[in-house]
């Protein structure tokens, strides 16, 4: 967009209730950010999507949204109702667990004011669901996640339709990651394959320092297929994606049966089966196969750790949001993305910003989301920054910035750089410990490119990210920014 930004800048008045510019980093605020309880971890179970039709009974408690209304103080897994009710009793006995359902005729919502919306969890599951998530819905989800909140898919086989709708939990859950309106690019890293697979016992990688695996509630060594299906990561659209256990027979990025990953600021934690949360008992009329407490398998443990790390309390050098995702250079890496808000969709949280940098005014065009970052395009002499603090991780051998970004310009000079966008490396003092690029009106294009550095000689360092962007006094130059990341492994 050329000409004066000046005057488009008063378009920008949707950021107001995103509260005032933040000046230190890593702090979020407003309700479009899950606000991460001191002392309970707040857990949504879904059950809005037919996850009791036919046989299937995956919800915590008869009693929704609350299961403290069938027991207040549940010690085993009959005093709740529910084939998910030893997982929803394991959480409440530990006291550091807020549990809810959402009720069946619920619509999963997104910085709204209802007790129920997603501003107010850390983890969402989805336990098989099997009704298509709706648009609204799958925004809100998306969303939910890139701003820091768990998200744990749980499927089953191909062909599992239990209400006979024409669509399975494999279908749902793809159609969840890849026909969003945030980002439909294979965010997460991965897809699940269309398998039937009988029976199996997926053994679990070797590394003692996984916090799924080895976590507060005991060790994994394997889980169970009891007519399930596996996943293919795709590691080359998110680095962070990682398999847990294996199908028999595989490794790598194919046959993973459990895997974990980050978006954004959140977590996400993928399970093959249903099986394996089936404690066996339920409403009655149901036929269940209790997985739960298969001595042939550790599922208790797995779904427990996994809910852990998801809500933040699991341990992980690396983070990668959930509420416990930030750095901390103890010497182990976790691969995750650390930055807060990379996407802006947040407005002005996380991020350190002249005022209305961040911003969706229609002036310029984000490259996903409505949110971005503009930076300077005034046609007078105009200095703007956009800074986030991070600690990148002693333990990580791989520390990569990267971040899009789109130039236009009024210049007409093919010689001169008259407007300046620096990204630089900065210490806690202020002071710049190095200079990635420098790119100016001369470098004004089309459409958004990818820009990618090495951090990882700053491990073991807290250290700002810094973009100032510097313009002349007669012609702009926008510089625009969206979907940052700082990814390590």
């Amino acid at each position: 967009m050329l000409g004066s930004r000046r005057s488009r800048r008063r378009l920008t008045t949707a950021l107001a209730g995103f509260g005032l510019l933040l000046t230190g980093a890593a702090v979020q605020v407003g309700a479009s950010t899950p606000a991460h309880a001191a002392t309970a971890h707040r857990v949504l179970f879904d059950n809005a999507h037919a996850e009791t039709a036919g046989n299937a009974d995956w919800i915590i408690s008869t009693s929704q949204p609350d299961p403290l209304g069938e027991n207040s103080s549940p010690s085993a897994e009959t005093d709740w109702t529910g084939a998910l009710s030893s997982w929803g009793v394991a959480l409440q006995k530990t006291g550091g667990y807020s549990l809810k359902t959402l009720p069946s005729g619920s619509s999963l919502s997104y910085g709204g004011s209802s007790a129920l919306d997603l501003s107010n969890f850390d983890t969402l599951v989805l336990p098989e669901p099997n009704t298509l998530f709706t648009s609204a819905e799958k925004t809100a989800i998306m969303n939910f996640v890139k701003n820091g909140g768990g998200l744990f898919m749980i499927s089953d086989h191909t062909g599992a339709d239990r209400n006979n709708d024409g669509y399975d939990a494999v279908q749902i859950l793809n159609d969840l990651m890849t026909n969003n309106s945030v980002d439909s690019t294979d965010p997460f890293g991965f897809s699940i394959d269309s398998l039937n697979i009988a029976s199996d016992h997926p053994a679990a990688i070797s590394d003692s320092t996984d916090p799924v695996l080895h976590g507060s509630f005991g060790t994994v060594t394997k889980s169970l297929i009891a007519n399930g299906t596996t996943a293919t990561l795709k590691p080359a659209d998110n680095s962070s994606v990682k398999g847990l256990l294996y199908r028999t027979g595989y490794s790598g990025n194919t046959g993973a049966f459990f895997l974990t990953s980050t978006y954004g600021s959140g977590r996400v934690a993928f399970w093959g089966d249903s099986s394996p949360i089936d404690d066996g008992t339920g409403q009655s009329g149901n036929t269940l196969y209790d997985g739960w407490n298969d001595s042939s398998a550790t599922n208790a443990a797995l779904a427990l750790n996994a809910t852990a790390w998801l809500a933040g309390s699991g341990t992980s050098s690396g983070g990668g949001g959930g509420g416990g995702g930030g750095g901390t250079g103890t010497g182990t890496c976790t691969a995750a993305q650390l930055l807060g808000n990379p996407g802006f969709e947040s407005g002005n949280s996380t991020w350190s910003a002249t005022s209305n940098v961040i911003t969706n005014s229609s002036g310029e065009s984000a490259r996903s989301g409505s949110y971005y970052a503009w930076l300077d395009g005034n046609g007078t002499a105009t200095t703007d920054t956009l800074s986030q603090s991070v600690t990148v991780p002693s333990g990580c051998s791989t520390a990569t910035l990267s971040f899009y970004l789109h130039i236009d310009t009024a210049e007409t000079t093919t010689s001169t750089a008259y407007d300046t966008l620096k990204v630089q490396v900065l210490n806690s003092s202020g002071t710049v410990l190095g200079t990635l690029a420098t790119y100016s009106n001369l470098n004004a294009a089309s459409g958004y490119t990818q820009r990618s550095f090495d951090l990882s000689s700053y491990a073991g360092q807290t250290v700002t990210l810094k973009f100032t962007g510097t313009e002349g006094s007669k012609y702009q130059t926008s510089f625009v920014v969206d979907d940052t990341a700082l990814n390590v492994a």
